[in-house]
């Protein structure tokens, strides 16, 4: 391998590792968001690195080279905290609460809800929360939600949450504020979950395996910097003794 595809394998590396950092990192600063699903980085060898083995170079990224192919999302469950708050629903088992957007119908963990300003039944945002019958409808104080979603308020029943499993998860895409779109994958009701009221479902991110994973990614793209610096420097002698033999 030539100095110049040597410099370019390296910064390559380089910037797989801050590939890497930047989800970390991010996953890090949502620790203590309620229903927030960690991310990971995938990444793959080209076809043609597959098809040929060893034989196959890429110029710019060196032999067989990895390329960062996307972030995957990992929906395990968080641990459920007690909160006390009425309002607050968190998800024990699989499926998704249901919110309505501007952009549409959009699915998330995060139960933290309030009464929005049309008295429904709503995300820290505005956006209602549906119902198996559409929005919910929160007139009067006592508020109490059962292990299959149904929703009283002062003892009348007023709505059953609609909490749905995709057939597909992966194909969810994040919209921000813990918000998923269905990426094209279908929906259905639920089967097996229990809504916990009173309690909250905590981000999936372990920090002390995180903050391990960064020291070591940290370390790994410090040592792509210097690699590359000595290759930068031995261009340079090389280039200058070139020079004086010209």
């Amino acid at each position: 391998m030539s100095l110049t595809q040597a410099m370019y394998a390296a910064s390559a590396g380089a910037f797989k590792n801050q590939q890497k950092l930047d989800v970390l990192a991010n996953n890090l600063a949502n620790i203590n968001t309620p229903g927030f699903k960690q991310d990971k980085l995938v990444f793959r060898v080209p076809v043609e690195a597959e098809m040929e083995g060893d034989s196959h170079t890429d110029f710019l990224q060196g032999p067989s080279a990895a390329m960062a192919h996307d972030a995957l999302t990992d929906f395990s469950q968080g641990v459920l905290r007690n909160t006390e708050n009425p309002l607050d629903m968190a998800l024990d088992g699989t499926g998704f609460f249901c919110i309505q957007t501007p952009e549409g119908t959009h699915y998330t963990r995060n139960g933290r809800f309030t009464v929005n300003e049309d008295g429904v039944l709503a995300t820290m945002d505005g956006n209602p929360v549906l119902g198996k019958g559409g929005e919910i409808k929160i007139d009067g104080r006592d508020v109490s939600v059962d292990e299959e979603g149904k929703v009283s308020v002062d003892g009348n029943e007023v709505g059953s949450l609609k909490v749905v499993t995709v057939s597909q998860p992966d194909s969810l895409k994040k919209m921000g504020n813990t918000l998923f779109a269905s990426g094209g994958s279908g929906e259905k009701e639920a089967e097996g979950v229990k809504i916990r009221q009173g309690y909250l479902e905590s981000s999936n991110v372990n920090s002390i395996k995180v903050m391990t994973e960064m020291i070591d990614i940290s370390r790994s793209y410090e040592s792509y910097q210097k690699t590359i610096q000595f290759l930068n420097d031995a261009t340079k002698k090389s280039i200058s003794e070139v020079g004086r033999l010209a």
